[in-house]
């Protein structure tokens, strides 16, 4: 699955090439799933969520228990309640220390990554950060139906083949969507609770993702299978919320490295003390929205906690939100 793409331009290379996949058909890893779908049938709701946020079942049977949640109607999901998450604040620490820039670029270098996307990250920075919320799970694609049902926005996810709601991916994360239809989305859930949702800044995203102690992943400092939707796992697509569980972020949120890539309310521009790397993303884009966490069609290297990279109008870009809440 992992075809190695050492010294090529990503962005010259077709969608399956930069997955590092064959131009012929492809199989997922999760193929044949029937088995396990009629095993799961005669379960409850409640039971199904306990089962695709299990530790204890291979992905094919959390994935099978996420599609009948799906078609039944997926408790975790409650549009105007969404579940958050209590970060403390505090004085941080974030970025990356230039010391290290050479060793991960060494890591990576068989998947293109070049080493101006890493100096992105530096240097590593202090920072105050006051307590917030924020969405266990990505927005999903049916609360992001609830949201254009009410409003009648004419802007809809190009996931969405010709418009059509995706009803077998109900609770997985809506893709893609731009970052100012996003931050449309808090607003109109703002004003239908009388709460104030918005998009994360990077800041609150990273010290969200690695936690005090600015894991290099969610969980840790290693990269784990069966620990986040990439490339590696062989899934190529997304995968129900919460699916996972091995990948939990310190302070309890789920998917933050893989499945889809996740808007922040920050533009790029560099650390304080830090340069402005004209890469190739700045190039092409311009000013550019930073996303952060990877995707299921990119390699593990996106899915680090302090990786900077942005929508590129490509396919491969997987593009989707999470929620924050700030205390009142």
């Amino acid at each position: 699955m992992s075809k190695m793409i050492r010294g090529e331009d990503i962005n010259s290379l077709s969608n399956r090439e930069a997955m590092g996949l064959p131009n012929l058909f492809t199989d997922s890893s999760i193929e044949d799933i029937q088995d396990h779908i009629g095993s799961l049938s005669a379960l409850s709701e409640n039971d199904l969520c306990r089962l695709v946020e299990s530790t204890h079942h291979d992905k094919k049977r959390r994935y099978a228990a996420g599609i009948l949640l799906s078609l039944r109607g997926d408790p975790r999901i409650n549009t105007l309640f969404p579940t958050m998450v209590t970060v403390s604040g505090g004085k941080v620490l974030l970025g990356l220390n230039p010391d290290k820039v050479d060793d991960i670029v060494e890591q990576y270098q068989s998947y293109g990554v070049l080493r101006e996307w890493i100096l992105k990250e530096c240097p590593q920075y202090e920072v105050d950060i006051s307590p917030f919320k924020i969405g266990k799970y990505c927005v999903t694609n049916q609360e992001y139906r609830d949201f254009l049902r009410d409003i009648a926005h004419s802007s809809l996810p190009t996931s969405w083949i010709f418009g059509s709601f995706p009803t077998y991916h109900a609770n997985h994360p809506v893709h893609t969507v731009s970052p100012e239809d996003a931050e449309l989305y808090c607003k109109w859930l703002s004003q239908k609770t009388g709460r104030s949702f918005r998009l994360p800044t990077e800041q609150e995203w990273e010290y969200a993702a690695g936690g005090d102690k600015g894991f290099e992943f969610p969980w840790g400092e290693a990269y784990k299978p069966d620990h986040a939707n990439t490339i590696e796992e062989g899934i190529l697509s997304t995968t129900p919320i919460g699916m996972y569980p091995l990948g939990l972020s310190p302070f309890g949120v789920m998917d933050m490295a893989g499945n889809v890539e996740e808007y922040t309310s920050s533009d790029y521009r560099a650390y304080a003390d830090g340069e402005t790397i004209v890469d190739d993303l700045l190039t092409s884009e311009g000013s550019y929205r930073i996303a952060r966490g990877g995707s299921f069609t990119r390699f593990r290297d996106l899915a680090r906690t302090k990786r900077r990279h942005g929508w590129y109008k490509k396919d491969i870009y997987i593009m989707g939100f999470r929620l924050v809440e700030d205390f009142k």
